[in-house]
């Protein structure tokens, strides 16, 4: 079993986060944004702020940084390709959006029920889609380096 490569994984990772920015854009500033707006007059505010967009998009380039480590984690096990891009997209899909719309929109109450369910069946696209996006970039290391370091021990008798 090879090492996980950081480097990839921070590659695939930034990818992934910015598609599924793109996608969180479309989804929820384009399509839902009337009822996003709608829901946070309700609450008594106004709409989003340009610094809590871009605080949704750091949260996404996170998002993205771990489904991409966890695709690398379950990549030895499942092997690499869709399937196990798509595996990562769900786990990261159901911790990070699922679980807390439930819990603060659904059962807090705070948002309308038909914008909860909107915008966490859009994250699942926006996240899964996202996670093969940065999985096409994620490669493991050749072990090329390793390779050499054993021929060199047992050259030198080691």
């Amino acid at each position: 079993m090879s090492n996980i490569s950081t480097g990839r994984v921070i590659l695939g990772g930034i990818v992934a986060g910015i598609v599924s920015d793109v996608l969180d854009y479309l989804v929820d500033g384009v399509w839902l944004a009337p009822r996003w707006n709608a829901g946070l007059k309700a609450l008594g505010h106004g709409g989003f702020a340009p610094n809590q967009w871009i605080g949704f998009d750091l949260l996404g380039i996170a998002g993205g940084l771990v489904a991409i480590w966890i695709y690398a984690a379950i990549r030895p096990r499942f092997g690499p390709g869709v399937a196990t891009a798509i595996k990562a997209g769900v786990a990261v899909w159901i911790l990070g959006t699922l679980l807390p719309n439930a819990a603060f929109m659904y059962l807090g109450g705070l948002f309308p029920h038909h914008l909860t369910l909107y915008t966490t069946v859009g994250g699942l696209f926006e996240v899964v889609i996202g996670t093969i996006a940065g999985a096409i970039l994620y490669r493991e290391s050749s072990g090329a380096a390793e390779a050499k370091l054993a021929e060199m021990a047992q050259n030198a008798g080691v």
